[in-house]
């Protein structure tokens, strides 16, 4: 199965149950992330840099193709609530989206 590591929390590797898992139910399994619309692409909280296996990601969204049109979401990022995890893939939290109650490597 595939696996997320989320490189500024101390490369924490965290497994996934299957191929078709949205990332934002990966994450949530193993540690807190950001998310404030209810999980339907309605805001970019749950944003995830991806620094390796991007191509391990689903295309991306309608949800996500109106944030990069207004300039809410940048090359290499996405929406941990739309995207889904086929194959392994490395992530960080973006700086704006650090939660205060956890500890960030690098």
């Amino acid at each position: 199965m595939p696996q997320v590591i989320v490189k500024n929390l101390f490369s924490k590797s965290i497994h996934c149950e299957s191929n078709t898992e949205k990332l934002i139910d990966v994450l949530l399994t193993q540690t807190d992330w950001m998310h404030a619309c209810g999980m339907k692409g309605k805001c970019t909280t749950c944003m995830a840099k991806v620094i390796e296996g991007e191509t391990s990601l689903s295309e991306l969204t309608e949800a996500e193709k109106r944030f990069v049109k207004l300039g809410r979401l940048k090359t290499h990022h996405r929406l941990a609530c739309q995207v889904t995890v086929t194959d392994d893939v490395i992530i960080e939290t973006p700086e704006q989206y650090k939660l205060p109650h956890l500890n960030y490597s690098e």
